[in-house]
């Protein structure tokens, strides 16, 4: 497939595991893996995948790929006195596909690059449904030729690849795609709780946004699959995850002047989504506090639900 030999792969969580699975499945190439935890190890073995840790991994692969929770954890693995920067050699090509700080990627990027080692971000989007089945998202920051080079490695998880700009481009692509997402969910919740103490079915205003202008794939799938059956559950993108990236967010906006008061309002769900104990729980939870009359019942009757 590419010129490569062989692959690393550190992070396999809830994307991380269906995304080296595919790698795995279709590039030809042995993958290594590293987590944690045994179990998604155990799994991928299955699929020929080998278990090995970070120093294994930098010492033998050509290409590395993290998929972590944040991009603190990307520093920390970075950084450490036994992390990448310090265990990494010249050639390699690291593929972030966690979202993290657009700040944070460039610093890591040059700092990499001092090591003579390209390091790039590839946020992924969707769901897991789509990394099991290789239809992911991927917004990618590189040069053109770093890009070439890793686009066939990427398109055995992702159907849609873009090429964002430079390093860091991918991560600002990705964070505000997922901050208009939660802008518009949050309107969406609003909407509904509004319809309903107008005396309007929130089944009759979903489906009527849907033949409109309002409809939207926020609408299609967080609102009629989340927000309209009331089912939130806890192995799903969660408050806690969301907020992060949020954050992200707001860092940028900050850092370039714009006050995002939309994306700052939505915090203020996400901040009383955790306080509420519901920040296990799938994102759209919010929709409960914003129509809090109409769910409050149904969040302590909820199964799992965190007191």
């Amino acid at each position: 497939m590419t010129s490569f030999t062989r692959i690393g792969f550190i992070g396999l969580g809830v994307m991380g595991e269906p995304i080296c699975r595919n790698l795995a499945q279709k590039c030809g190439l042995p993958v290594l893996g590293c987590d944690m935890n045994p179990e998604p190890l155990a799994r991928l073995a299955q699929h020929g995948v080998q278990a090995a840790d970070v120093a294994t991994i930098a010492a033998q692969c050509d290409v590395i790929f993290l998929s972590l929770p944040s991009g603190e954890v990307v520093e920390k693995l970075a950084r450490g006195p036994q992390g990448l920067l310090a265990s990494c050699r010249p050639g390699q090509i690291i593929v972030d596909t966690s979202t993290s700080p657009v700040d944070t990627t460039r610093k890591l990027s040059a700092e990499f690059a001092e090591r003579q080692v390209t390091f790039i971000d590839a946020p992924v989007a969707r769901t897991r449904a789509a990394a099991e089945a290789g239809t992911l998202s991927v917004m990618v920051g590189a040069t053109t030729s770093v890009f070439e080079r890793v686009r066939p490695l990427i398109a055995t998880y992702a159907n849609e690849i873009t090429l964002c700009g430079d390093v860091g481009s991918g991560q600002v692509v990705k964070i505000l795609n997922n901050m208009v997402l939660f802008e518009t969910v949050t309107a969406l919740a609003e909407a509904c709780g509004i319809a309903r103490r107008s005396g309007v079915d929130t089944k009759v205003i979903m489906e009527t946004f849907m033949l409109g202008s309002a409809d939207s794939f926020a609408l299609r799938n967080h609102g009629l699959k989340a927000i309209l059956p009331g089912e939130f559950p806890e192995k799903a993108f969660p408050v806690s995850y969301a907020r992060k990236d949020l954050n992200y967010a707001l860092r940028l906006a900050e850092q370039t002047g714009i006050s995002a008061q939309g994306a700052r309002n939505v915090d203020q769900w996400f901040e009383a989504a955790l306080e509420r104990g519901l920040g296990d729980r799938y994102w759209p939870v919010i929709s409960r506090l914003i129509d809090d009359e109409q769910n409050t019942a149904q969040e302590t009757a909820s199964p799992g639900h965190q007191s």
